[in-house]
């Protein structure tokens, strides 16, 4: 087939092809006008061929610097048209002077101004009717090929996604969705508009497969109204990015992304104070361990957006250490940031190496988000947990103290209110150390403790896993139909640890406002609406994913905490909280410290739930000990405990 070689043809190629063409159209165009004008249609009647043929010297030039040559035809847009008009146009007035110059008055008027249309329309439609062939040939815009979507929200936005997602063979437009009634039954670029509340019928009439949420510039709060709307119509939602990431290039039109995980939970966002975030970080040398984890990465990330001037990166992981530096050193580049990026790789445990570290480079703000935080992990390796989690704040918080650090901020749980696992216990005996050494008039490093829930999309989350399963068919896993946890974004938490930690200094513990709890059942239920798909229950058993029940694991609790008690005061930020609560005397802490480290040593296990038994307060292990070296058989090395 012809059109076939055409498409096969190179770009230079089909350039000339198109040249010729318009060569040949031009003077078609002005023999038919003149002869519209006069009457008259033989050729040599009064003019000579070649005057026909000057119309194409004159005008190809122009087309040629007018870039009509430089469009690709397959993904040119309706806007097209107003170049060639212009070109046309210039490419007359040309002519009409020439004509005059050389004594070819007689020429009429009237037949240069139906040559101006007739050469307009034929140049439109010889590249709009090969578009509509290319794009039919190769699938594009073709109702046979593409899943059918909706496009919610039919303004500047929308138009420009409808034409983006033409030029693609992935989505077909099939209708637009609007809240203005102004809108509905209007078409636009052959598509017609609709209301909200028709959304369900197109859906079933159409065959729709996708929503995607075209209003950039909506406020959050409007949009998650709308995702909870859409939410049981089980069709996967996708959101054109934001308008301020539209505006800085971070995003374009097209790009189109999964709900946000802040939509899901419809949990609006509080815009962060900018001197809080600025106050310990601007110009200053700050470090964060563990910066390769969930948590301590994306606290980089935001550090770096308030441009100190040294990061010391330090991560045991030297995989996430790579992966971390390289990120970063990628938007200091990009943005040209006087900032210099330190990866150290070393254990919170040394705390030879952390003081020399932070001696070194003069660190002045700490955000301590080294831990291991996975429970049931936690739960079978004891010593490991609290050699890292207690053990670990403690030597690094007395590196802290050796080097001058100016601020020391602990990143801590909501597991360790009340605690019934070890990891939550670890943590909590963490707090007490900070809480010991702020009380110390000697110090004078700043201490200070924020607290909060689970953080959705971290290493540990069940937002990552239920993807997966949803992916691959399921199940869905959830342990219990009761299970309920305190949610926030990775981006919002540790933006809310910097600014808390500019509030404190003797050891407070602050409290970030998770919202409302979240059943972890429903989540998963929401994810799979939205991921396009329907629960497969009692209810429906011919649904698409099912959600299966497995059972607690060791040490998890039905729900968190966030307060051990009742005293707690609000602070300038109405996210953060402070919780006024009990803590341990330097010297009685040191003791228990020692007890813990023999035991470690030891692999003691029995040692280490009375230690956490007398000072966590409200430490309840729900289960026996699960250690894999419980109970201890034959001879075990002892560990070394590095200070």
């Amino acid at each position: 087939m012809l059109l076939k070689k055409f498409l096969g043809m190179s770009r230079q190629k089909k350039i000339f092809l198109m040249l010729i063409l318009d060569f040949l159209l031009l003077p078609l165009s002005l023999w038919s006008a003149v002869g519209l004008r006069t009457d008259h249609w033989a050729l040599h009647t009064q003019y000579p061929i070649g005057i026909y043929f000057m119309a194409s010297l004159v005008a190809i030039p122009v087309f040629i610097k007018m870039g009509l040559y430089r469009s690709v035809v397959r993904y040119m847009e309706d806007r097209a048209i107003l170049t060639i008009i212009a070109a046309v146009t210039i490419s007359i007035v040309i002519f009409g002077s020439l004509i005059f110059f050389l004594g070819l008055s007689n020429v009429p008027r009237g037949a240069l101004l139906i040559y101006w249309l007739l050469a307009t329309v034929y140049i439109v439609c010889s590249r709009f009717l090969a578009r509509a062939a290319i794009r039919m040939l190769s699938g594009i815009g073709g109702r046979r090929h593409g899943n059918k979507v909706v496009i919610y929200g039919a303004g500047d936005a929308g138009r420009q996604l409808a034409v983006a997602l033409r030029t693609g063979p992935d989505c077909e437009p099939a209708a637009f969705v609007d809240d203005d009634p102004a809108k509905h039954g209007l078409n636009i670029g052959g598509i017609k508009v609709y209301g909200s509340a028709e959304l369900p019928r197109l859906i079933r009439r159409l065959g729709i497969e996708q929503v995607l949420l075209a209003i950039p510039s909506l406020p959050r709060s409007r949009r998650i109204e709308i995702v909870n709307r859409l939410e049981p119509l089980a069709v996967q939602v996708r959101v054109v990015p934001g308008m301020a990431e539209l505006i800085s290039g971070e995003a374009h039109l097209y790009d189109v992304r999964e709900v946000d995980i802040d939509e899901l939970l419809g949990r609006e966002v509080v815009v962060p104070n900018t001197t809080l975030l600025m106050k310990n970080i601007a110009g200053k040398n700050v470090m964060v361990t563990g910066a390769g984890g969930s948590i301590g990465s994306e606290l980089c990330r935001q550090i770096i957006k308030n441009q100190p001037a040294r990061l010391v990166l330090y991560e045991q992981s030297e995989f996430a250490l790579y992966s971390l530096e390289y990120e970063l050193q990628q938007i200091i580049a990009t943005k040209q940031l006087p900032i210099e990026l330190i990866p150290v790789l070393g254990s919170v445990q040394n705390g030879e190496r952390a003081f020399g570290i932070m001696a070194r480079y003069g660190v002045q703000t700490i955000y301590h988000a080294a831990a291991y935080k996975h429970v049931p992990i936690v739960e079978f390796n004891m010593t490991e947990g609290v050699l890292n989690n207690t053990l670990g704040t403690n030597i690094t918080a007395e590196a802290a103290i050796r080097a001058n650090v100016e601020t020391f901020v602990l990143i801590s749980t909501d597991k360790a209110v009340r605690p019934t696992n070890v990891m939550g216990a670890s943590k909590r005996m963490a707090e007490l150390c900070l809480q010991a050494f702020a009380q110390d008039p000697a110090i004078q490093t700043r201490f200070s403790i924020v607290r909060f829930g689970n953080v959705l999309g971290s290493s540990g989350s069940v937002v990552p896993l239920f993807k997966k399963q949803i992916a691959s068919g399921g199940p869905v896993t959830v342990t219990h139909p009761d299970i309920i946890r305190y949610f926030m974004t990775i981006p919002e938490a540790a933006q809310l640890v910097i600014q808390a930690g500019t509030m404190g200094g003797s050891g407070e513990v602050f409290v970030l406002d998770m919202g409302a709890p979240v059943k972890i059942v429903d989540l998963a239920r929401r994810m799979i609406h939205l991921s396009g798909f329907e629960v497969k229950d009692e209810q429906n058993p011919d649904g698409d994913i099912a959600i299966e029940f497995t059972g607690l694991r060791p040490g998890e609790k039905l729900y968190e905490e966030l307060l051990i008690g009742d005293a707690v005061e609000g602070t300038s930020h109405p996210r953060i909280m402070k919780a006024n609560e009990s803590f341990l005397t330097r010297s009685l802490l040191e003791e228990k410290l020692h007890s813990l480290i023999g035991a470690c040593l030891a692999n003691d296990c029995e040692t280490l739930q009375r230690v956490f038994l007398e000072c966590v307060s409200g430490f309840r292990p729900d289960c026996e000990i699960k250690d894999h070296l419980y109970p201890a058989r034959g001879n075990v090395a002892p560990l070394r405990l590095l200070h």
